[in-house]
């Protein structure tokens, strides 16, 4: 019980904590652009309800805290609500270019933007700064690192080999150690041809593929069993285990059926695990989703890895921005894909999965964490957009209409799509909790 209760209250610190920078990203995006367009923010709030504390700055903007650290708002002069929705408050006629809905239509569409974007902002910066870390391949196919590897696993290669062949076979390219290792005979060893101070040397070292696992995805099968990156599966029901494919070819044939796995992680040792796979939506290489049995694992690479080198600054920003835009292509085209039937609607998950997922995340190290609060971000970011009144999307919908028909909706008619939005919102959160609570 206590174990059960820790684990607990580290899931909701982590997804609070996680909350509250997403959320707090995206206010600030509101505010500041605001505050440059004219619009003057009452309260900036992070959390909901009670006030904790408190500090007043030089512009009268009221920064707080809350009690209930489940989002969090900006209230501008003249907002009936923390949603910024509604005809407002009346006041003082010489503010009203300072309210939300006295400023001219440039300054509300850009207020209203700002808060998606601030979460890709984030979410770029998040990514670039992983590329520069842990940096790019060098062009030349040379040994960076060596890490641990099982005691029966030999591996003679070392930092700075550049490596020449692979089984006999030229090597040019990291590619190209990929596509010959569906050529080689399946085995824990290799023989690898190498350059070293000048000598060309053939070595024993591991296979380029092994059962090594790279990433866990949260709530899988094998996050729920407790596996963890840089473990290596050494058998799966007894039969022994030296190549990933291997093991995805066990997981596809037990279609569900539990597996009991052996492990090997470094600094503990062997360990069993048993887990079932999981019945998934992947997007098939055609075009369409198929359905494959998984256990929420991606190979690693093998017992070294590649000679880096820094990425620069605008190389980080353009990876940043592709792996941003990767998860918001993504989220449309799964989006997509359950209303019009391809996919089940149990991959929409509500407040328990998004929590229970960053909680493993938080687990896993605080780069696992940091890495999934920019995904989250990302997504936050693209689901504020959705035309979909009470969100931002919604109001930018309703400026677009001003834009075009030259006046706003009526007052009626935005109290109704409001009300809408509400609901189509809540049915929507109340849909992702069902989801958690009774989907497998």
């Amino acid at each position: 019980m206590i174990d059960a209760f820790a684990q607990t209250a580290g899931t909701l610190l982590a997804f609070v904590t996680a909350l509250a920078v997403i959320v707090t990203v995206h206010e600030y995006g509101h505010y500041i652009v605001g505050r440059w367009s004219g619009i003057r923010a009452e309260v900036f709030s992070v959390g909901f309800g009670p006030r904790l504390f408190s500090r007043r700055d030089r512009r009268g903007t009221l920064w707080q805290v809350a009690a209930l650290p489940l989002g969090g708002y900006v209230r501008f002069l003249g907002d009936d609500n923390a949603a910024s929705a509604g005809p407002g408050r009346a006041v003082d006629p010489a503010l009203r270019r300072q309210t939300l809905q006295g400023a001219p239509l440039w300054a509300r569409f850009a207020t209203l933007l700002a808060g998606p974007v601030f979460n890709f902002v984030l979410s770029i910066l998040v990514f670039a700064g992983f590329a520069i870390v842990q940096g790019l391949p060098v062009d030349e196919v040379r040994v960076g690192a060596v890490s641990e590897a099982p005691p029966a696993i030999v591996n003679d290669l070392q930092p700075g080999d550049r490596i020449l062949a692979l089984g006999g076979q030229p090597v040019a390219t990291w590619r190209d150690i990929g596509a010959l290792t569906e050529t080689l005979p399946v085995a824990g060893q290799q023989d690898w041809q190498v350059e070293r101070d000048g000598r060309r040397l053939t070595l024993t070292g591991p296979d380029p593929m092994p059962a090594r696992i790279g990433g866990v995805a949260p709530r899988s099968a094998a996050a729920d069993a407790g596996m963890r990156a840089g473990d290596v599966v050494l058998a799966i029901d007894g039969q022994p285990v030296t190549r990933f494919t291997q093991m995805r070819e066990a997981v596809e044939a037990a279609e569900g059926r539990p597996l009991d796995l052996r492990l090997w992680r470094p600094g503990t040792g062997e360990l069993d695990v048993t887990l079932s796979p999981k019945l998934s939506d992947l997007p098939a290489d055609g075009g369409g989703f198929e359905q494959r049995w998984l256990i929420g694992v991606t190979g690693g690479e093998s017992f070294f890895s590649p000679l880096t080198r820094s990425a620069g600054p605008l190389e980080a920003l353009g990876l940043g921005v592709g792996q941003t835009w990767g998860i918001i292509t993504s989220s449309l085209t799964g989006m997509w894909a359950m209303i019009s039937g391809q996919i089940g609607t149990c991959n929409l998950g509500g407040a328990i999965s998004i929590a229970e997922s960053t909680g493993q995340a938080a687990s896993a190290g605080g780069a696992n964490f940091l890495w999934w609060i920019a995904v989250l971000s990302a997504a936050i970011g693209f689901l504020n957009l959705l035309p979909i009144p009470v969100l931002d999307g919604g109001h930018l919908m309703f400026y677009t209409y001003e834009a075009v028909r030259g006046r706003p909706p009526s007052d009626k008619a935005l109290n109704l799509l409001t009300a809408i939005g509400m609901a189509a919102v809540l049915s929507l959160m109340i849909f992702g909790l069902t989801n958690d609570l009774f989907c497998p």
